[in-house]
């Protein structure tokens, strides 16, 4: 018997839709396809829209086309759900290599198991494709999706949720996780009815506060409010630290390193383990660490603001329709701080 407040898995129907027989229940006999539409992959879907949109206002904010964002991720999807699949596979062998196994389910991505490192670091060569066509520098557009980034995989964890994965250890927490017995996961001698950590949850509201503590400081610091003892930090102020030129994507990085370090440590599922520690809190401590790699080095190479959205020489550098008051310049915060000296 489950605690009273305990989460709930939701029931298997709920896994997939049959939109081909629901067509035919309606009326539509004709139809005699059967489509089946995964909760999981609506969800990623939806993750995906989500990002897109958020990072169109955010390219346009900073004075570049949002319509850019549908060329660049035309190559940046395909790039992260394959590099996803493979991180995936790479850190659990052993659903899918064996005597027993069949290698065809690998493919079956609408049954869970995209790993997010796999994902970004084949969705940045993607990006980095799209970005050299379209003429958009890579730091820009990296800068603009990294909260977007969040935002789509909060989305995906809810996915997790459907397929009843992504869950921690045993807890006697009010809000523990109800798993059926029959799961494939469930742990050899637990009784039925013990619940577990939410892992999904747990990262669906660290991802949603990273998307509001980004943007937070972002805003704080292009309006040069950071200050120590009371006085204005010159070099914060000057623009040397603005979130552009990859810092927006660094503090990205550090903050979901740091929470995704903590989740992976819970969870139960089966995983690849280096030093006894499991694979993908590895991959967070890395990636918190290229994060704070990303932010101090481009801190030194570029102190000041972007020139332009776009690489230098390409024509829209010269002449673009579009225009943004986001837009500032170092001068602009020079006499911000002059203003507030004593």
């Amino acid at each position: 018997m489950f605690a009273p407040l305990s989460i709930p898995s939701p029931d298997y129907e709920w896994q997939v839709f049959e939109l081909g027989q629901w067509l035919r229940d309606i009326g539509l006999t004709w139809f005699s396809w059967n489509i089946n539409i995964h909760a999981y992959a609506i969800c990623i879907l939806a993750g995906i829209v989500a990002a897109m949109v958020f990072t169109g206002y955010r390219l346009k904010a900073r004075g570049a086309d949002a319509g850019l964002v549908i060329d660049i991720a035309l190559w940046a999807v395909p790039f992260g759900i394959i590099g996803g699949r493979i991180f995936h596979v790479i850190t659990h062998p052993n659903d899918y290599f064996g005597p027993d196994k069949d290698l065809m389910q690998i493919f079956y991505i609408w049954n869970g198991g995209l790993a997010i490192f796999g994902a970004l670091m084949l969705g940045a060569v993607g990006v980095w494709i799209g970005c050299k066509l379209s003429g958009l520098r890579f730091w820009t557009f990296a800068d603009a999706l990294a909260p977007a980034l969040l935002l789509a995989q909060a989305f995906g964890r809810l996915g997790n949720w459907f397929n009843h994965e992504l869950y921690g250890l045993p807890t006697d927490l009010p809000w523990g996780l109800e798993i059926e017995s029959t799961n494939s996961a469930f742990p050899v001698g637990l009784p039925e009815g013990t619940l577990f950590h939410p892992t999904f949850l747990y990262e669906i509201i660290w991802n949603l506060v990273g998307v509001f503590v980004l943007l937070a400081i972002e805003r704080t610091w292009r309006a040069g409010r950071w200050k120590i003892l009371g006085r204005s930090v010159p070099g914060l102020v000057a623009g040397a630290w603005r979130f552009q030129w990859g810092r927006m994507l660094g503090f990205y990085l550090m903050w979901y390193g740091l929470g995704r370090s903590y989740f992976e440590s819970i969870r139960i599922d089966p995983s690849e383990i280096f030093f006894g520690i499991r694979t993908n809190v590895w991959a967070a401590i890395f990636a918190f660490l290229v994060g704070l790699v990303i932010v101090v080095v481009q801190g030194r190479r570029h102190p000041g603001l972007e020139p332009s959205p776009y690489r230098d020489g390409d024509a829209r550098d010269a002449d673009t329709d579009v225009h943004s008051e986001n837009v500032y310049t170092d001068a602009d915060f020079a006499d911000n701080d002059a203003r507030k000296s004593p």
